[in-house]
């Protein structure tokens, strides 16, 4: 099938090189030329594990392509829409780069699937099909909401637990369901629904997913206070199969595109639908304590004085396997640490130049984990590294001013640790 993707951020250029991979003909549309340009030399512009060497192979087979033109739009069976809905200050999601996308595509296709990839506040749908029937067209609509996380996004895609498909018109839909069958022969389900009821499957999804994050960081802050152990607790809880495992890692707070966009986005709705909700907006705010309760942390452990003091990060994106820097639990600490009189050094194996966008130039990146630490007073760690999880403490101690660790992802084991001549301090954990 002829698709035409708009848009090559995380989830564009993710589901068009991976339709691709599947066999369909796909094009894949971005504004920024110079972008293009380098998709066409062979180089991603986001970090993602496989994803180069899907699109690298893809490419050379002639299966996908890339262009800042409209006209494979022409011959498109479905275009989906893949841009940026970013939040307005009221947290609502700023709709016009996907409202510029859809006249784009109208002006050459009237009679394509139009699918709707990026994340979009309920309701979105009724607005684009009233669009297109003011223009007297009658292009049928697909919800189609993504659930890839960053750093496994190629592996979510091609191994979905689910498709979630929106919409009125039965051929349409089936159409798109078409597309994903390879993907789903193990018995993995295409769930289809009312497009409405898939834009609020997205929002909600997120938003729970971010609930469980921000609820096991308040469990683990009450842990620091009482003695308890996060560790011993979370096994406690996710051995009850209503609770499970997932997202329920402590941690300096939840960061990227997705979670705090969506939790502000869905409180956004129940504003403009008056309904007034008390779950949803905590969520957001106690993910705020918690980035304010790290640097607090390192903050008292110096009483206040952290005037010319080195301190190091060991990594900055907000989770491990991604160069995204957006929302960063990582910036937070920078700030926080910065105002108070420290010297920040960082080390990160792919997100450092998008981060040093983020920050003043009172800032320092080193190019190795280690040699990041010389003469420094504290490391914290921030991402989930795999590199990091098993260091060499010896060496971490001998080119370290003051032997003090931040462990903010209890990747070490406190013994271990401790038996190195360290203090220690993590997230909920009885050290």
């Amino acid at each position: 099938m002829d698709i035409s993707v708009i848009g090559t951020g995380y989830v564009g250029l993710v589901s068009g090189t991976c339709f691709s991979e599947i066999g369909h003909n796909v094009t894949c549309i971005d504004i920024d030329p110079e972008k293009i340009n380098k998709l066409k030399d062979g180089i991603s512009p986001i970090h993602e594990p496989g994803l180069t060497d899907y699109l690298k192979s893809n490419f050379a087979k002639g299966r996908l392509h890339f262009t800042t033109s409209y006209d494979s739009v022409k011959n498109a069976s479905a275009v989906f829409l893949a841009v940026g809905t970013p939040s307005l200050p009221n947290g609502d999601a700023n709709l016009d780069y996907l409202f510029q996308a859809l006249d784009n595509v109208l002006e050459t296709n009237t009679e394509s699937i139009i699918v709707i990839k990026s994340t979009v506040p309920v309701g979105t749908s009724s607005q684009i099909k009233d669009h297109i029937s003011k223009k007297g067209f009658k292009n049928p609509i697909v919800n189609n909401p993504e659930f890839l996380r960053e750093g496994s996004a190629v592996s979510d895609f091609l191994k979905p637990d689910r498709i979630v498909l929106g919409f009125t018109n039965e051929k349409a839909g089936e159409t798109i369901a078409e597309l994903y069958k390879p993907l789903v022969r193990q018995g993995n389900p295409i769930y289809s629904m009312s497009n409405l009821s898939a834009e609020m499957t997205k929002y909600a999804s997120n938003s729970f997913l971010a609930a469980k994050v921000s609820f096991i960081n308040e469990v683990a802050r009450l842990c620091d206070a009482t003695g308890a152990d996060i560790q011993e607790v979370k096994k406690g809880m996710s051995s009850d199969q209503r609770i499970g495992s997932q997202f329920l890692y402590p941690g300096p707070g939840y960061g990227g595109s997705c979670f705090p966009k969506d939790v502000k986005a869905l409180k956004a709705t129940a504003d403009k639908y008056k309904v007034n909700l008390k779950l949803i907006p905590s969520i957001d705010m106690t993910n705020d304590d918690q980035k304010n309760y790290i640097a607090e942390k390192v903050i008292n452990h110096f009483e206040g004085n952290l005037k010319g003091k080195k301190i190091t990060l060991w990594g900055v994106a907000f989770k491990a396997n991604t160069d995204d820097v957006r929302e960063t639990p990582a910036l937070n600490i920078y700030e926080k640490l910065e105002k108070a009189g420290a010297n920040i050094n960082f080390y990160d194996p792919c997100a450092g130049e998008n981060f040093l966008k983020l920050t003043s130039n009172n800032i320092s990146q080193s190019q190795d984990m280690y040699e990041a630490l010389e003469d420094s007073e504290a490391l914290i760690v921030v991402t989930e590294w795999r590199e990091f999880q098993t260091p060499d403490f010896s060496r971490i101690k001998d080119k370290m001013k003051t032997p003090l660790i931040f462990d903010f992802r209890n990747l070490f084991e406190t013994e271990q640790v401790l038996k190195n001549g360290f203090t220690y301090y993590s997230i909920g954990k009885n050290s």
